[in-house]
């Protein structure tokens, strides 16, 4: 209580009274400044800004028609293979011949125009009806353009834009060296995938499997961008790119931007 008087008392000292009073220095005054601007630009970006996101998946580089395997409608024994792996074939062109139990020959053609991508049947080989023997890509002519399909989760693909930038990393290109493959979004599928429309798509039972691992995904069919001044033909995040051109089937990691969200959205309870 000694003290508390003391302290009164000195502060109604008159001698005191014409001191001046000393509210804060520049170097305060000069942090508080700083301190006002940043959140008052905070606050601006928090409501007028927006925060871009991607998401990554597997791709696969195609054709837009995809592919089909190629059944055999017979059981029995190879006896010549017709097709050889990478040619272009027109609908209803004869790939092998089989020779069935009752002493015929049946041949096995192609439903409809496109590039032989796999052959499973060799000459002897037994196969029994239904048996897989080939699998084609639909590419009638040489110059129809590649595509790349990602294969999406499911909850982030109603968040795609339309036309939305896609950057792929494909496997058989050096990234450091060449950088990424540039394209744009052409369409979002509507329903999820099984790793049978998978394989199907694709001709390719095990990409089928490996596409599902985590979830039956959503195929997004990605134009890729065209360029006259790379060897591939296609733009790159590099000046030239790789000094050759791309194949259908080549796998690839696809990163989509998605839409643009507020931050407001998330800094908000």
């Amino acid at each position: 209580m000694q003290f508390r008087q003391q302290a009164l008392a000195k502060l109604q000292s008159p001698e005191e009274l014409d001191l001046p009073v000393r509210f804060a220095r520049p170097q305060g005054w000069l942090a508080l400044s700083v301190t006002v601007v940043v959140m008052a630009a905070a606050s601006v970006w928090a409501v007028t800004g927006t925060v871009a996101s991607t998401v990554s998946a597997p791709a696969v580089l195609t054709h837009g028609e995809g592919s089909y395997i190629l059944q055999s409608p017979v059981a029995g024994q190879v006896t010549e293979v017709v097709a050889q792996e990478g040619e272009r074939l027109a609908a209803n062109a004869p790939v092998l011949k089989v020779r069935t139990t009752q002493g015929g020959t049946t041949v096995v053609r192609t439903v409809a125009a496109g590039r032989v991508t796999a052959l499973a049947a060799t000459i002897g080989a037994i196969i029994s009806t239904g048996a897989n023997v080939a699998a084609v890509e639909k590419v009638a002519h040489a110059d129809d353009p590649l595509y790349a399909t990602v294969y999406v989760p499911a909850e982030s693909a109603a968040t795609i834009p339309a036309n939305a930038a896609v950057d792929l990393t494909v496997q058989s290109v050096p990234t450091q060296q060449y950088g990424v493959l540039r394209g744009h979004v052409k369409a979002v599928g509507r329903s999820v995938q099984t790793p049978q429309q998978i394989s199907s798509f694709l001709g390719d039972s095990q990409l089928g499997e490996q596409f599902s691992k985590k979830g039956r995904p959503v195929a997004v069919l990605v134009r890729l961008d065209r360029s006259a001044a790379t060897k591939s033909g296609l733009k790159w995040s590099s000046a030239d790119g790789p000094p050759f051109a791309l194949t259908s089937m080549t796998l690839a990691t696809g990163s989509i931007r998605l839409a643009d969200q507020r931050p407001v959205d998330w800094l908000l309870p």
